[in-house]
């Protein structure tokens, strides 16, 4: 298994600005964040207090949607954007049922890169490893992601809380489609996605807060965000609130029931 490079030039990390990765950290009450993040989530907070909670919300659908499609049966995972690792990780909760699973992580903030050999800890039987690399970058991902996952069996593509982070200008549905168009039939994309559906006012201010810090948000709207899914056949219960998405599947983040959620989630299988 190949492991991430870690030299100094790839871990050269800008702390005069802001960073979505680290603010969502934060959010959830980690450590690898820095005090212009913290500033910046505060500002956030201010506009929507729920924040934190949205963002457990969020990650809490990600362990369920994992366990979901694990007892599909897929055994190969392509998380695009993984963050910074909080645990339990993806690979965390796939090999805890089903030791064999094969987990690719992808991100290109430096601050992960760091912390790569703590997501690199996976069972003897399965395997974990870890791509640098742009989102945007399909091709670069989909050579390296190689090494470890077969394409042509079904692997489970993940992007979560990402492509809000990529306009449509900037190629987020043309790097949907082409990631999407390499995996094999039976493969599953999951996505959870900020809207601006339910919290237009505070929506607005947010967003003026990133182009601020020259940060890019592009919430979408219900039929943006389906269409990340032409093609494919999005499961039950079909395009929801995260909350909503198989809650039976885990136990429910406390203070969920006290606000309104910000984004829609969906998983779609190619035939």
């Amino acid at each position: 298994m190949a492991g991430p490079e870690n030299d100094s030039t790839s871990l050269r990390i800008d702390t005069s600005r802001p960073h979505p990765a680290r603010m969502y950290d934060w959010f959830l009450g980690g450590k690898d964040n820095y005090p212009v993040d913290e500033a910046m989530g505060r500002q956030m907070l201010a506009v929507e207090p729920g924040v934190p909670v949205m963002a457990k919300v969020n990650r809490a659908f990600m362990h369920r949607a994992t366990n979901w499609l694990v007892g599909q049966g897929v055994r190969q995972f392509l998380d695009i954007g993984t963050g910074i690792p909080t645990e339990p990780n993806l690979h965390q909760v796939a090999q805890r049922t089903a030791p064999t699973t094969r987990v690719v992580y992808c991100d290109h903030d430096p601050i992960v890169l760091a912390h790569a050999a703590a997501l690199l800890k996976g069972t003897p039987e399965g395997a974990v490893d870890y791509v640098q690399a742009d989102a945007r970058d399909v091709d670069a991902i989909l050579e390296q992601a190689g090494r470890t996952l077969d394409f042509t069996q079904p692997v489970a593509l993940s992007l979560i809380a990402l492509l809000h982070f990529v306009s449509d200008e900037d190629g987020a549905y043309a790097l949907v489609d082409r990631l999407v168009s390499v995996l094999a039939p039976g493969s599953y994309l999951t996505i959870s996605h900020l809207t601006a559906d339910f919290h237009p006012e505070e929506a607005r201010k947010v967003d003026e807060m990133y182009k601020a810090n020259a940060l890019t948000l592009a919430p979408r709207t219900r039929e943006r965000f389906a269409a990340f899914f032409e093609g494919l056949d999005i499961v039950g219960p079909g395009i929801v609130a995260a909350e909503a998405w198989h809650p039976e599947l885990g136990a429910p983040v406390p203070g969920q029931d006290d606000i309104v959620s910000a984004g829609y989630v969906a998983v779609g299988r190619k035939g």
